[in-house]
């Protein structure tokens, strides 16, 4: 079962690229803030690169005007996501996260099998909305589709 609202974000590490790779606990993450973290199947994919990340990337300063930090994360390593943020002009403070091993995205429930295209096991497509560390808001894509993870669907049903 994926996570719920009102559950606690689980524990894992996550890495980024910042003078060589960096990790982050998601407790670091997670606790004493506001944080949507939006997850894709994978960096440099058509839907991926043409419409999620780039809505957010758009609406990053409507997120940071409301408190709420953003958060990207793949089930790719963490130099593809380095390389990805710089090719979509991703703004400073909006991370780019790896989850290599896909760790994090089994103990939130959000695995996918992607072996019938040569992807192995990545993550849904999904956003999160956390209020220090306490999910409040899931949103997870049926196969194939793209609309309640958006940026602006997760901006317009933010509280307060």
């Amino acid at each position: 079962m994926s996570i719920q609202p009102g559950e606690r974000i689980p524990e894992a590490i996550l890495q980024y690229v910042r003078d060589g790779v960096q990790k982050i606990d998601t407790d670091t993450l997670f606790e004493g803030n506001r944080q949507v973290l939006f997850a894709v199947p994978g960096a440099f994919t058509p839907t991926c690169s043409e419409r999620h990340l780039p809505g957010f990337v758009e609406h990053y300063e409507a997120f940071r005007n409301k408190g709420v930090g953003v958060a990207c994360m793949a089930v790719n390593d963490p130099f593809v996501m380095h390389a990805w943020g710089e090719s979509q002009h991703v703004p400073p403070g909006l991370r780019m996260l790896s989850d290599g091993n896909g760790e994090f995205t089994r103990l939130l429930g959000l695995e996918m099998d992607a072996s019938a295209y040569g992807m192995g096991t990545r993550s849904k497509r999904f956003a999160l909305y956390a209020e220090n560390g306490i999910v409040k808001q899931v949103f997870v894509e049926a196969p194939g589709e793209f609309r309640v993870s958006s940026a602006e669907h997760v901006l317009a049903n933010l509280p307060g």
